[in-house]
């Protein structure tokens, strides 16, 4: 989780992702941060993410992106 909260710090400083639940619903993330983010977790959590999974439940928190992750290493 350390990685992924490292991650998301460089694309958007200013948020607090270990309390945020809103990233997509209050623009904290936009397109190409979100294509930045996908990028970097596929390279360093060596998982891809389908086109299907990228949806706002997925990227509104740092938890659901880790839920996320977690899932697609166990596929």
């Amino acid at each position: 989780m350390e990685e992924l909260l490292e991650i998301l710090e460089e694309i958007e400083p200013s948020v607090d992702y270990k309390t945020c639940t809103t990233l997509i619903d209050d623009h904290y993330l936009d397109s190409l941060s979100i294509i930045s983010l996908v990028s970097e977790i596929e390279s360093t959590f060596d998982v891809q993410i389908p086109t299907v999974e990228i949806i706002p439940d997925n990227f509104n928190s740092a938890k659901a992106l880790w839920d996320l992750i977690s899932r697609l290493q166990e596929e």
